[in-house]
C-alpha cells in the first residue's frame, strides 16, 4: 500500500501538508466526518490517485476562518484523477481510467439525484441535502487535495475521459470540469444567458472568469465582467470581455457606458458571502452588495444565477445577522422587478459531459481563460496565501506529477 499526503487545513491563515491515511473502504471518524456517516461501507467506491486537484474560493473561504471547518480537515473537492482500485460493487469504471470527479458528491438512487438534483443528493449527508470532498458540514467525506482519495459511488459519480493521450494533452482544461466550468456555466444558464443576451458578472475570480467564458460559449453578445482587483479584470478582458472597476463606482454607472443603457438582460453572482462594497466602500465588507446590485442592473423580467457561496454559519461576519447566513437582501425590488433567482451547489453532472466534448473538441479554452497554473502539492501553502492575495490565477496541485507545468 502506498502513503499518501494531504493538504491539511491547521486554523485560520494556515494550511500544511503531512502524512495522511491511504483511502480505504469505509468512511472512518475523522475530523467534520458526521458521527452517523463513521463505519459507512462503501462497496461502491473507487479509489483514484490524484492527477490534479485545484484549489478552490470555497476552499479560501474555510482558510480564512469564515466557516465552522474543524482544524485537521483534509482539503479540496475539485479532483481529476486516475483509478487505481475499485470495491466489489463497482461494476463498469475500471483501473487505469482518467476520470473527472463531480464536486458534488451522489448516490445516484434518491429522489433528487435522479431528478438530476446531484448538489442535494439526500443520502451521503446526515445533517442535510448536499455533500462535497473536505467540505465543512458536508458529511465528512476526505478531500482529494491529496495524493489518493475515495470517490463514493463511482459507477455513478466519475466521468470517463474516453481517450487517455487526448485528455492528457488538455488535462489542465479538463481539470476545471470538477467544479468551477460547471459551476460558472450552470449560474449563465439559469440566469438565462443565450445567443444575443448582455450579462454581467460580479467577481473576476475563477468561478467569474468561467462563467464569463461560459457566457461567450452560449452565444452572448456582451459579457461584463465586475471586480476590484486589476489583476483579474485584465484577465477577463485578455478573452473578450468588458469589465468593470466597482472600487471607482457603481456598476450601473460604468453599464450604461459600456451599453448606452444602465441594465443587462441577466446576471450572475459570482462572489458569494465575503463580498464587499462598491466605490469609497470598496474595502469594507458588505455580504449583500453583490445581490442587491445585481437586481438593480438586471431589466425587469431577468434572472440572476448564484453560484457564489453563501452560508448558515459565519463565524467572521461583518454583524450578528450575517454571521447565521441572514443579509439585508433588497427582495421588494426583486420581486418589484419579477426577477427570477437560482442559488445552490451547481448539479455539475448535469453539464459535465457536454462541457468535456466542448474541451476535447477545441470549442472552448477555459483553462487560458482562469490562468491554470500548475504547482506541486506541496507548494500548496505558496498557492493559497497568494490566491488569497488576489492573484489571477487558479491553481492546480500536481499531487503525484503528472501536470504540464505551465498552463
Amino acid at each position: 500500500m502506498p502513503g499518501n499526503k494531504g493538504v491539511i487545513y491547521e486554523g485560520p491563515g494556515k494550511v500544511e501538508v503531512h502524512e495522511i491515511d491511504y483511502p480505504g473502504f469505509e468512511l472512518k471518524d475523522g475530523p467534520g466526518v458526521n458521527p452517523a456517516n463513521i463505519g459507512r461501507k462503501l462497496p461502491h467506491a473507487a479509489i483514484l490517485k490524484a492527477v490534479a486537484t485545484n484549489i478552490c474560493g470555497s476552499d479560501q473561504h474555510m482558510v480564512r476562518g469564515r466557516t465552522t471547518a474543524p482544524q485537521g480537515l483534509v482539503l479540496g473537492h475539485e479532483i481529476t484523477g486516475e483509478v487505481v482500485e475499485t470495491g466489489p460493487g463497482v461494476e463498469f469504471i475500471k483501473k487505469g481510467d482518467l476520470v473527472s470527479v463531480p464536486f458534488n458528491i451522489a448516490c445516484g438512487r434518491c429522489r433528487n439525484c435522479k431528478e438530476g438534483n446531484t448538489g442535494i443528493c439526500e443520502n451521503v449527508n446526515p445533517d442535510r441535502p448536499g455533500s462535497a470532498y473536505g467540505y465543512v458540514d458536508m458529511g465528512g467525506w476526505v478531500g482529494g487535495q491529496a495524493e489518493y482519495v475515495l470517490v463514493p459511488y463511482a459507477d455513478w459519480n466519475l466521468l470517463k475521459f474516453p481517450d487517455r493521450d487526448q485528455a492528457m494533452e488538455k488535462i489542465l482544461d479538463l481539470a476545471m470540469l470538477a467544479d468551477i466550468f460547471p459551476t460558472g456555466f450552470h449560474g449563465c444558464v439559469t440566469a438565462g444567458v443565450g445567443p444575443g443576451s448582455t450579462v454581467y458578472i460580479a467577481g473576476a475570480g475563477p468561478v467569474g472568469l468561467a462563467a464569463a467564458a461560459s457566457a461567450h460559449l452560449l452565444g452572448a453578445a456582451v459579457v461584463i465582467v465586475g471586480d476590484l482587483n486589476k489583476e483579474r479584470l485584465d484577465q477577463a478582458r485578455s478573452f473578450g470581455c468588458e469589465t468593470v472597476n466597482v472600487a471607482t463606482g457603481e456598476p450601473r454607472d460604468q453599464i450604461e457606458q459600456i451599453l448606452g443603457e444602465p441594465e443587462v438582460d441577466c446576471a450572475v453572482d459570482a462572489v458569494g458571502f465575503e463580498a464587499r462594497g462598491h466605490g469609497r466602500e470598496a474595502e469594507v465588507e458588505r455580504p449583500a452588495t453583490v445581490l442587491n446590485t445585481l437586481m438593480d442592473v438586471t431589466r425587469a423580467g431577468g434572472a440572476l444565477g448564484i453560484p457564489g457561496l453563501y452560508v448558515t454559519g459565519d463565524p467572521g461576519a461583518s454583524d450578528e445577522a450575517a454571521k447565521h447566513g441572514s443579509l439585508s437582501i433588497r427582495i421588494g425590488l426583486g420581486w418589484a422587478k419579477s426577477h427570477s433567482f437560482a442559488t445552490g451547489q451547481c448539479p455539475v453532472m448535469r453539464y459535465n459531459r457536454r462541457l468535456m466534448q466542448a474541451i476535447l473538441h477545441d470549442k472552448v479554452q477555459i483553462a487560458k481563460a482562469v490562468n491554470a497554473t500548475a504547482i506541486g502539492l506541496d507548494e500548496a501553502p505558496r498557492g493559497y496565501h497568494e490566491f488569497d492575495e488576489g492573484a489571477a490565477k487558479k491553481y492546480v496541485l500536481d499531487p503525484n506529477g503528472m501536470l504540464p507545468k505551465a498552463a
